[in-house]
């Protein structure tokens, strides 16, 4: 019937706004540091059985086909593309960007709690403590890593070994360890904005140990992680959900002239 093509279709719609919703935050985190685009994925809903597959016929054999009109579509979830993004130089000694798997992590000092970043842009808070840079607030690194006043110079290694120069020595002195946490499912991880992940049940619990070990990246100091998201596929993404979107609205207009037939054939 007409009035379910209206239907049909406007689920069809709804479904494209919200890949068009998806494509315009990648669009507009493109230069976002260590941004990880995501993807859109759609189901079929219900379907209208007028005939069941394998059912008799009148000569008491089995159907090879069935009559079964789908009911619609809609988001079946959202789901994060977590490829390395190109690697910047930037010149800055507290930049560092993760080259392979993993997460930093990071303690909000409001909240208390951890959250995860892929952002290396690292600076040094008014106690000396290393922390991640925030438009709101300083997030401490876990664990936490005290910087000398008097250091001259800070060598991040790959292994995520951090060691300062002071004044008057030549000689480096450690002065902690980054540590890095991977999960089972990193899809499963809740993004909550200012480049920050939190733990859900479906990521599983982190598992912790230093960069360049267990299957997790290495560090490249001075350098950040540029976004994932690639300027030309989003764009061609863009157009062809924004005709799927037209399409829909092409079958909600036939639908109702044919309706606007039914309803004159009286006159």
């Amino acid at each position: 019937m007409s009035i379910q093509t209206l239907y049909t279709a406007a689920t069809g719609m709804d479904a494209m706004q919200t890949k068009l919703d998806v494509i315009a935050n990648n669009l507009a985190n493109i230069n976002t540091t260590a941004f990880k685009k995501d993807r859109a994925n759609f189901e079929d809903l219900l379907y209208r059985n007028d005939a069941y597959p394998g059912m008799l016929d009148s000569q008491q054999t089995p159907t090879a086909t069935g009559t079964q009109v789908g009911l619609g579509v809609r988001v079946q979830s959202t789901q994060k593309d977590f490829r390395q993004g190109a690697i910047q130089q930037t010149g800055r000694q507290l930049d560092v960007a993760i080259e392979g798997n993993g997460f930093m992590q990071v303690l909000d000092p409001l909240t208390q709690s951890t959250a995860y970043t892929r952002s290396g842009n690292l600076d040094i808070n008014a106690n000396g403590n290393l922390v991640i840079g925030s438009a709101q607030t300083g997030r401490l690194i876990e664990p936490p890593i005290s910087i000398p006043q008097d250091a001259t110079d800070i060598v991040i290694s790959p292994n995520g070994q951090v060691s300062v120069r002071q004044a008057g020595n030549i000689e480096l002195q450690q002065v902690g360890q980054l540590q890095m946490a991977q999960f089972i499912n990193p899809d499963g991880l809740l993004k909550v904005g200012e480049n920050l992940y939190q733990q859900t049940d479906a990521s599983s619990s982190p598992i912790l140990s230093d960069p360049g070990s267990d299957g997790l990246g290495i560090l490249r100091q001075s350098t950040l992680e540029a976004s994932n998201v690639e300027p030309v596929t989003e764009l061609i993404d863009l157009i062809t959900t924004q005709r799927g979107f037209e399409l829909n609205s092409q079958a909600v207009q036939a639908g109702d002239q044919v309706l606007q037939l039914i309803s004159n054939l009286r006159r």
